[in-house]
């Protein structure tokens, strides 16, 4: 019996190292071709997201908010490296340039959550975020990532990136193919849909002869994650303004986060304030981990709960023994070069298609918390300023002050700010109608 129960916590702690893994293995690959990065820097980028993951998800787990949840690379933050990387491009910044800045915005952001947290003050302003505000950043932040996830399918993403049919095929067909199993799947073919998407779509792009990655092999067996990869951070007033704001936007997800794992998850005690605040202080030293480790800012995943929903995984030894693995295996170069090599192309369409039931989920939210004329309105005026911004953001004229760019030049974050404020001024008292 008990080498049966070692069996079970084996295959589960594989399955949320599978998960984790898919979870955290597009995303890097989207940023270092929207950056132009070299193969070898986005094989150090991906070693550094894995160590940041599995670190930051182990002391959330332990001594944050205690559930099984995934600090995975956050989407949201994904959105601020694409705004930053067209600004740069804009300004005549250097990629490398904007890369500090950002490692400054995530240094002030976990600050900013590490104060929040300790002061207990963190939980007082969860009052802010009304489902009206959470569900319509969700959905501006498919849509702005929709465009650059596109681009990667298309392989027009980082420098002189030419169209190739045959990579946009397979790109679209591992698309649909991961659609049509999270829809129509069953059993382990919906619950590895991701990683059945990437298996197959690498093996369809070697097949065709797709474009190959300049291999940048390495004799260690052991290397230990590069601090500060990118230079030493740096800041400006548009950044600082920028990462303020968007601390905001970072409360909200964990908000979420924990919301949709209390759902699943059973214990023994309600979720209350000290869970938040203790969520909210891991959630500032992960920041920190994130700018010090140059990678992506990572957040609690909601989208785990559907993967606990799915699975019936549940505890958390399984979850940390996981975790655990992949922050080992990213110190072996060897394994990560090889995960590195998945063609921008098949992590995109990926990536893609993990939005849609995100997607799908604000709309339905949005539909659910715009009940009456007056949250109509709302959502209509922070959807069509997010939406403009996102789209004028790519010529925003550069004689505007550099913190107006910053905090304009994101669709999301001002439609975030504009819902919040419209929320808290315009009362149902206010409507005559």
């Amino acid at each position: 019996m008990k080498r049966l129960s070692l069996g079970k916590e084996g295959l589960s702690a594989l399955q949320w190292f599978i998960f984790i893994a898919a979870s955290s293995i597009a995303l890097p690959i989207v940023i270092g071709g929207v950056f132009g990065l070299a193969q070898e820097e986005i094989t150090s980028l991906m070693q550094r997201t894995f160590f940041v993951v599995g670190v930051s998800s182990m002391l959330q787990a332990i001594a944050g908010h205690r559930f099984p949840v995934i600090d995975g690379p956050a989407g949201s933050w994904v959105s601020v490296f694409i705004m930053m990387a067209g600004m740069a491009e804009r300004q005549g910044m250097s990629g490398e340039d904007a890369l500090r800045l950002l490692e400054g915005g995530m240094l002030i952001a976990g600050a900013l959550l590490l104060l929040l947290g300790v002061t207990q003050l963190f939980y007082r302003l969860l009052n802010w975020f009304t489902p009206l505000v959470t569900h319509t950043f969700l959905f501006i932040l498919s849509l702005q990532l929709s465009g650059v996830l596109l681009k990667g399918m298309l392989g027009v993403n980082g420098e002189g990136g030419s169209i190739r049919l045959e990579e946009t095929l397979v790109a679209v067909a591992v698309f649909a193919g991961v659609v049509f199993l999270t829809v129509r799947g069953r059993g382990w073919t919906r619950n590895y849909a991701i990683l059945i998407g990437i298996a197959c779509g690498w093996g369809a792009h070697a097949w065709i002869g797709g474009e190959p990655k300049a291999a940048v092999p390495s004799s260690e067996w052991i290397r230990l994650p590069e601090l500060w990869a990118w230079g030493s951070p740096s800041l400006n007033a548009g950044m600082a303004a920028t990462a303020v704001l968007f601390t905001l936007i970072l409360i909200s997800n964990l908000f979420a986060a924990i919301a949709a794992a209390e759902q699943e998850v059973p214990r023994r005690q309600s979720v209350g304030p000290s869970d938040y605040n203790r969520g909210s202080v891991v959630g500032g030293i992960s920041h920190g981990l994130a700018s010090a480790f140059s990678s992506v800012g990572v957040v609690p995943l909601p989208i785990t709960a559907g993967f606990i929903r799915m699975t019936g995984q549940t505890g958390r030894k399984s979850f940390l023994v996981a975790c655990a693995a992949l922050a080992g295996i990213s110190l072996v170069p060897g394994i990560v070069h090889h995960l590195a090599h998945l063609p921008t192309s098949v992590a995109s369409a990926v990536s893609l298609a993990a939005f849609v039931q995100m997607t799908a989920n604000s709309l339905q939210s949005l539909s659910r918390a715009a009940t009456g004329e007056r949250e109509l309105k709302i959502a209509g005026i922070g959807l069509l300023i997010g939406i403009g911004f996102t789209i004028a953001s790519a010529s925003a004229p550069a004689a505007l002050p550099a913190a107006v760019q910053y905090v304009l030049g994101n669709g999301l974050l001002a439609a975030t700010l504009i819902v919040m404020s419209l929320e808290r001024v315009w009362r149902p008292s206010f409507h005559s109608g």
